[in-house]
């Protein structure tokens, strides 16, 4: 009875300190290790020569045992010592045991659980005697006690990102603890591995991945571990590359629910219907017509459907054509017929996959209103009349304004779909852009509008958007806690503009949780001494790259003027620079001067293990931009020399800075990262699309006396850099 007592004043005692996750107050990764003497209520995990064991019931689900092998790893790197995953406890020795409530293996009685056995990913985490109990209300939530005792053991769900290494305890005891975590804001939460990025596999000759070919399955294993370490419970892999059932289904196996792109309805894999003969294979026919071909479609659709229905899967619906383009109606078809056609369309896909899964198994849906199909949808929402168990996925605008919320939800749960990166006319893929002030601005209105059974994000190949792809994962999982700061926003009454967006638009930069988050990120990742000049470092940065187009800022101004210098030197009257362009580059290169003062300061307070993680995220988006800003300045000069003799003098100043930014590259293609920005489609040396192309340019210029510039492939697709024309 004294030891009940006791533990129940310490819980009361401990709570405020441990629920720090969404807070963002206080240090969470090692919170939980106890420094010295273990005092009553602790459990010592390991001492030398000694580990605790970790008990998972053969009962228990994938998911769970899954976790126990991260969970067993985990405790590897921190104390030098594996422990055994066991079905048992032994008497007497500290174990970790994993639970999903009720099992009838464990007598729960004694405790009085936070939530409910069925409820949605709840789990509880709590010290008894020599045990730690990790309870989930289903698998997932028992696996996600496991993720969140490893970070507060002193592992960061990251660390495949930021090379963080944990420190080392050779006796390991934590401290006694009672944590709970109800069911998330957010049902479905995952992260989408766009395939038009620089995952590792093979290049056409035009620079495009070569679509036929393998992405390999251990850096979608990356992904999946990072998703599960944040909690997130979805993942959307690719649309168009090889598909392999192992891929999917290692996702599946571990605890996340696999989805995919608005245009791959049903999982069916449309990418692959001629370039894989799938279209043969399930009897489709050889037109993509709802009219003529109705049943062809469902025979292709019905493919996905059988391939995944084992796995876990938010089957997509709808109706778009099969290389991510809208769906071809004849012409002139009546409005009302189109309408009518999308509902068919998608009842007739819903019956088809209630029809197919196993008995029992739940059949989830999203009906994401991407492209053209917001439009539609806007027109007559009722017309749609769409099943009730068909959640209706809201858009951003690929830069993370969310384009338009529904005021009144009627029989449908609502979600979004919500863009950190994106491939467009301009890459947005080379840097963090969207502020953590932006997703704290727009997911209140989110959440205000109870758009949360979906949340899918676009995060390119994750390691530039690690920062504010786990703000997203905490504010998924609990929102209340994560934006309790926030004021109540205004939903938009009317949709944003068409996208893609035709002018780049700024984007907020501070408000009250997301000020919280850069705070405590900086104090997380870099340690108490160096997070205050690193915050203010991480407010210079967003304030320099405002909008996705800053970052290319001086790129265009490097390509515009390199134009007009080639016709200076091949003696055509050339206009002088427009001097209000060449004092805004000014002005641009003393912000960055300022910024990367701070950076020092905040660097000389850092580990060198911090210090390249903090280059690699921080330092490096804005040396893209500010190396070519320097040599833009350098090119404005040369135009505008009074002699050849100095205008070369400059040109050759100007690629000092572009060389020097060849080394910064370099710098932040460490293992595992090798040639990170260079053999890839969308940055190899010799195209569009990459931040070397100021480098190349100028290169080639010079060396030919200013006769040619970077030659471009026939089919290269050229990216629009702005450029200002006033």
């Amino acid at each position: 009875m004294l030891l009940r007592k006791c533990l129940c004043v310490m819980v009361v005692l401990l709570l405020p300190a441990l629920a720090r996750a969404q807070q963002w107050t206080g240090q969470v990764r090692g919170s939980w290790v106890r420094d010295g003497a273990a005092a009553e209520g602790d459990v010592t995990l390991a001492k030398p020569a000694e580990i605790c064991d970790i008990v998972v019931g053969a009962q228990e689900e994938s998911p769970v045992q899954q976790a126990a092998k991260f969970l067993a790893g985990d405790l590897e790197k921190i104390t030098g010592q594996k422990p055994a995953i066991v079905a048992a406890a032994r008497e007497g020795h500290a174990a970790i045991v994993l639970n999903t409530a009720p099992d009838g293996s464990h007598d729960f009685s004694k405790w009085n659980y936070s939530f409910q056995p069925g409820d949605w990913e709840a789990y509880q985490i709590r010290t008894f005697q020599n045990e730690i109990m990790l309870t989930g209300s289903d698998a997932r939530g028992t696996a996600y006690a496991a993720y969140t005792l490893s970070e507060r053991l002193g592992i960061d769900p990251l660390y495949l990102w930021t090379g963080y290494v944990p420190v080392k305890h050779e006796t390991l005891v934590m401290k006694g603890t009672d944590f709970s975590a109800g069911p998330p804001t957010f049902r479905f939460r995952g992260f989408f591995h766009d395939d038009e990025d620089i995952l590792p596999r093979p290049f056409e000759p035009s620079g495009y991945p070569y679509r036929l070919g393998d992405v390999p399955t251990e850096w979608y294993a990356k992904y999946f571990e990072t998703a599960l370490r944040l909690r997130m419970n979805m993942v959307a892999p690719y649309t168009r590359v090889h598909r392999r059932y192992e891929v999917q289904k290692m996702a599946s196996d571990w605890g996340l629910f696999y989805t995919s792109h608005h245009y791959d309805i049903l999982l069916s894999n449309p990418f692959g219907i001629e370039r894989y003969d799938l279209g043969e294979k399930r009897n489709a026919g050889k037109i993509w017509d709802w009219d003529t071909n109705r049943q062809g479609m469902m025979n292709f659709w019905r493919g996905g459907v059988e391939e995944n229905k084992d796995l876990d899967c938010v089957w997509p619906v709808g109706l778009r054509g099969t290389d991510d383009h809208s769906y071809t109606f004849p012409k002139r078809t009546p409005a009302d017929v189109r309408l009518k056609t999308f509902r068919d369309v998608i009842n007739d896909q819903v019956e088809m996959v209630k029809s197919l899964l196993p008995k029992g198994k739940p059949a989830y849906f999203h009906f994401t209103m991407y492209a053209e199909m917001l439009d539609q949808y806007l027109k007559d929402p009722a017309g749609f009349a769409l099943p009730a168990d068909v959640t209706i996925v809201w858009p951003d605008d690929q830069d993370g304004r969310i384009r338009y919320l529904p005021t009144d939800r009627g029989k449908w749960k609502h979600g979004v779909y919500y863009h950190l990166a994106y491939l467009g006319p301009v890459p947005k893929q080379s840097a963090h852009i969207v502020t953590p002030a932006m997703i704290a601005q727009e997911f209140k209105k989110i959440v205000d509008a109870q758009a949360t059974d979906y949340m899918l994000v676009n995060v390119s190949e994750m390691r530039e958007f690690v920062m504010e792809g786990r703000m997203l994962a905490e504010v998924c999982w609990d929102a209340k806690t994560a934006l309790a700061d926030m004021p109540a926003e205004a939903r938009p009454a009317e949709p944003l503009a068409n996208f893609p967006s035709k002018q780049a638009a700024t984007q907020p930069t501070s408000n009250p949780a997301g000020d919280r988050y850069v705070n405590w990120w900086c104090n997380e990742y870099f340690g108490a001494d160096a997070a205050p000049l690193a915050a203010e470092a991480y407010h210079r940065y967003y304030t320099l790259l405002c909008s996705y187009d800053k970052q290319w800022f001086g790129s265009g101004q490097v390509q515009s003027l390199i134009d007009q210098l080639q016709k200076r030197f091949a003696g055509q009257k050339v206009a002088s620079t427009d001097q209000k362009l060449v004092a805004e580059m000014k002005d641009r290169d003393q912000k960055f001067r300022e910024a990367f003062d701070v950076i020092g300061q905040a660097r000389d307070h850092m580990t060198r293990a911090q210090q390249q993680f903090f280059f690699d995220h921080l330092e490096l988006p804005l040396l893209i931009d500010w190396r070519p800003t320097q040599a833009a300045i350098e090119l404005a000069g040369a135009v505008d020399a009074r002699d050849d003799a100095g205008a070369w003098q400059a040109c050759d100043r100007a690629m000092k800075p572009l060389e020097q930014l060849e080394v910064e590259i370099a710098r932040a293609e460490h293992p595992p990262f090798e040639l990170w920005y260079r053999k890839t489609w969308i940055r190899r040396e010799n195209a569009d699309l990459n931040v070397h192309r100021p480098y190349e340019q100028l290169r080639a210029f010079l060396s030919s006396g200013g006769r040619d510039k970077l030659k471009e492939p026939d089919n290269a697709r050229r990216p629009v850099f702005p450029v200002r024309k006033d």
